[in-house]
């Protein structure tokens, strides 16, 4: 197992083999996660405390940076498919500590969304879909399921290391201090790493295009060229489906178990099953179909999110049973994000994975920005979260008869 994620593409010529690539991105990629994403309910908590600021116009600030982040998705994918990949994410991790350090400095709520909307589209250079496409162009768009798949394991990971991390910071230096320690992390780790390993002297070359049925230009040319695919078109619609369900329902689990009836305790054990789970969904891939296309892994996976608002809806207030669909949640979602990652190659081009993918999940950012607020202002609108939870449960079904469409309409 440990020899497989070190190097899963050790049959890969030597010029284009990963060595310990995936290893070194992997803890790039906790470190990029933990600090960017999962402090910032830490770190605003505190600062609410501190400087007496609302929590929604906190939370205003990660709209904004994920809004960012999807106006970025696509120059990003485009940039790494010329061969920048070293330079957008060595270069974003050393910007994103910098604005670490700023942040540690605001007094002002305009200077904070100023920052958080720089750091906000940095994401789009430092997390999951920059490092595939990385990736892909290492390998080849063809053979880079393995990788991915590995990475996502480690990146798995960032939960369990940063949340405690971020509290003890908070507790020994303040937030100011916390965010201090995370920018230099993310400029001696992240940016170390990506600087380093990220060698687009070994990536691989082009592979020959057939003018019928790939795309004839890199960049823009082949965004329109997946214009005309169904399949693209498709995939779309399951990812802004699968945003509007999947992150609407994470940043209203805990007061949407409240209402239900769970006590405090029991709903923090519930959310505390959702990380290793998504782990254990990506290990279940790795050992037992590591091969299976991706159309079929998809459209077994989908119907896992429906059936879990399904449960978070009408189950009873019971720990072990809200749990348990914590549980297949979480390993849906584990196993959600490997398909997102293999499905440009396999279901659309295997040319310009980060052009095409960034034009894709640039939608998927934008509901993902979106969806929590509508959760709340449907909710502050009927008093409840019934209603929340009937559009999750719609948009859940989306997702699953878009994917299953694109499934079928994708090239064998």
């Amino acid at each position: 197992m440990s020899t497989l994620v070190t190097d899963p593409d050790a049959n890969a010529p030597a010029s284009q083999s990963l060595g310990w690539m995936i290893p070194a991105m992997g803890v790039a990629q906790i470190c990029s996660w933990g600090s960017i994403f999962y402090s910032f309910p830490l770190i605003a908590e505190a600062m609410r405390v501190d400087l007496g600021w609302d929590k929604p116009a906190l939370y205003l600030a990660a709209t904004l940076g994920v809004l960012c982040a999807a106006a970025c998705a696509y120059p990003v994918g485009a940039a790494i498919d010329r061969g920048f990949g070293r330079y957008v994410m060595g270069g974003a991790s050393v910007l994103a500590g910098l604005l670490f350090f700023a942040w540690s400095q605001v007094t002002s709520i305009a200077v904070f969304y100023a920052v958080f909307a720089v750091l906000g589209a940095l994401q789009a250079a430092l997390l999951y879909d920059p490092a595939f496409a990385v990736i892909a162009r290492r390998v080849g768009a063809a053979n880079a399921r393995r990788s991915i798949t590995a990475l996502t394991l480690w990146g798995g990971f960032a939960s369990t290391v940063f949340v405690p991390l971020d509290q003890l910071l908070i507790d020994q230096f303040g937030w100011r201090g916390a965010l201090m320690v995370l920018g230099g992390i993310n400029i001696l780790v992240c940016g170390g790493i990506y600087s380093t390993i990220i060698d687009p002297a070994r990536d691989r070359a082009p592979p020959a295009r057939s003018v019928t049925d790939t795309p004839p230009l890199a960049g823009l040319a082949a965004v329109a060229w997946a214009f005309r695919r169904p399949a693209f078109w498709m995939l779309m619609l399951a990812y802004v489906s699968y945003a509007a369900a999947y992150f609407a329902l994470t940043f209203h689990l805990y007061p949407l178990l409240l209402e239900r009836g769970l006590d405090a305790a029991s709903v923090v054990i519930v959310m505390a099953v959702f990380g290793p789970s998504q782990v254990a969904g990506r290990v279940l891939i790795w050992t037992f179909a590591p091969n299976i296309p991706v159309r079929i892994l998809g459209s077994i996976v989908v119907p896992a999110f429906p059936l879990a608002l399904a449960g978070f809806a009408f189950a009873p207030p019971d720990l072990l049973v809200l749990a348990a669909v914590s549980a297949v949640l979480g390993a849906a979602n584990g196993m959600i994000t490997i398909v997102r990652g293999l499905a440009v190659p396999e279901m659309v081009s295997r040319d310009a994975y980060g052009a095409i993918n960034g034009a894709l999940i640039a939608p998927m950012n934008v509901m993902q920005a979106l969806a929590p607020l509508a959760a709340a202002w449907a909710w502050s609108a009927t008093g409840g979260y019934d209603a929340v939870l009937t559009a999750m449960l719609g948009a859940s079904f989306l997702l699953v008869i878009s994917f299953w469409v694109a499934a079928a309409v994708s090239r064998p």
